[in-house]
C-alpha cells in the first residue's frame, strides 16, 4: 500500500510541478527573473544559456527533497522523484523537441507534440518579455486560442500606437499655435 501512496505522490507532484512551472515562467521568468530567461529569448550561442540555471536551481531542491525524504522525513523523497520525473520530461519536450537541443532534429507533424511544438513557438513570437502567450511546458492553450489571442493583442497594440500618435500630432499642433 505504501508503494501506491509513493506512486501517487511521484505522479501527483509532477502535475503540480507543470503548475508551478507555468506560475514560474510567467510571473518570474518574464518578470523580475528576466535577467537569467532572457537568454532563452535570443538565439543560443554554445551549448547552454542563461536560461538553464533555472534547472540547476530546480534540480538542487529535488536533490535536496530527495535528501531529506531518504533521512526518514517522508514523503519529501517521493516529492523529489516526482520533481525530478518532471525536470526529465522538461528536458526530452522542451529543450529536446521545441527547442532542438539535441543532435538530431525532429518536427511533430500532429497530435499532442505538434500542439506543444506549435504553441512554444508562439511563445517566442513576441520580442522581449511582454505579450507571450503560452508559459505552460507539458500542456498548452489550443493553438487556434493563442494565435487568436496574439492577433487580438496586435490589434490592439497597432490601435494604441495608432491612439498615441494622433495624441502626439494633436500635442505637436496646439504647440504649433500657441
Amino acid at each position: 500500500m505504501l508503494a501506491l501512496y509513493n506512486t501517487l505522490i511521484v505522479l501527483f507532484t509532477v502535475v503540480m510541478m507543470e503548475i508551478v512551472a507555468t506560475l514560474a515562467h510567467k510571473y518570474i521568468m518574464h518578470g523580475w527573473g528576466w535577467g537569467w530567461h532572457h537568454s532563452h529569448h535570443t538565439p543560443r550561442t554554445g551549448w547552454f544559456e542563461l536560461n538553464d540555471l533555472y534547472a540547476v536551481v530546480f534540480a538542487a531542491l529535488a536533490i535536496a527533497l530527495i535528501a531529506f525524504g531518504t533521512a526518514g522525513y517522508w514523503p519529501l523523497q517521493w516529492i523529489g522523484a516526482g520533481m525530478t520525473l518532471y525536470g526529465a520530461l522538461y528536458f526530452m519536450v522542451h529543450d529536446g523537441l521545441v527547442h532542438q537541443r539535441w543532435p538530431f532534429r525532429y518536427v511533430p507533424r500532429r497530435g499532442y507534440f505538434k500542439r506543444l511544438y506549435l504553441a512554444h513557438r508562439l511563445h517566442h513570437a513576441v520580442r522581449g518579455k511582454e505579450g507571450c502567450v503560452s508559459f505552460g511546458f507539458l500542456y498548452t492553450p489550443p493553438v487556434a486560442a493563442l494565435q487568436a489571442t496574439l492577433r487580438a493583442r496586435k490589434a490592439l497594440n497597432a490601435r494604441g500606437k495608432g491612439a498615441a500618435r494622433d495624441a502626439a500630432d494633436a500635442a505637436q499642433a496646439s504647440r504649433r499655435e500657441s
